[in-house]
């Protein structure tokens, strides 16, 4: 079965959307990145499944493959691995996403499933912003930072189990923005 779910990646201080595309099909058990990844967008695929299989969900024993569109694009860094963790829970139907069409999703996983902060989230929520997202799941580290971003809610979650309890409705409620 394939999943998508929308994140972003920076280029110096542009930020520009990247699909993430999971796909769990029958076959020797694999766990391939593809899309141009840098070494640690690789090394996901340990943090991934560690964090799965510690928040309480099952990780499959299928051929998975993951896909970073658009392929011509570097992506780098660690905010890839709640994307494509979520991506895989959707994929294998241990999650549901709830109408978040305009949510975007960035952040680190820690092997117990905890999420850490991500670099560069104020660009990054700009740049998404304006490239249409409405919405951005992200480390609750980060909620306050992404929060001043107008026209932008941003959804915090301190763990994978939060933020898949949060794709599932479609967001949740937003962090209110720093000023409030």
């Amino acid at each position: 079965m394939l999943a998508r779910v929308a994140s972003g990646a920076l280029a110096g201080l542009d930020a520009h959307e990247v699909v993430v595309e999971v796909d769990v099909v029958t076959g020797a058990p694999a766990f391939v990145v593809v899309g141009l990844p840098d070494a640690a967008v690789q090394e996901a695929r340990e943090r991934v499944r560690a964090a799965v299989v510690n928040s309480g969900f099952e990780f499959p024993s299928r051929r998975v493959t993951v896909n970073l569109a658009p392929a011509d694009v570097r992506k780098e860094g660690p905010a890839f691995d709640l994307p494509i963790a979520l991506a895989l829970l959707l994929a294998t139907g241990q999650v549901t996403a709830g109408g978040g069409d305009g949510l975007a999703v960035v952040g680190e996983l820690g092997l117990d499933g905890a999420l850490r902060p991500v670099a560069g989230a104020l660009a990054l929520a700009q740049g998404l912003r304006r490239q249409g997202r409405r919405g951005l799941l992200l480390p609750a580290a980060n909620a306050a930072e992404a929060a001043l971003v107008p026209g932008l809610a941003a959804y915090p979650a301190a763990s994978l189990r939060e933020a898949a309890a949060r794709l599932a409705a479609g967001g949740g409620p937003a962090a209110p923005p720093a000023d409030a």
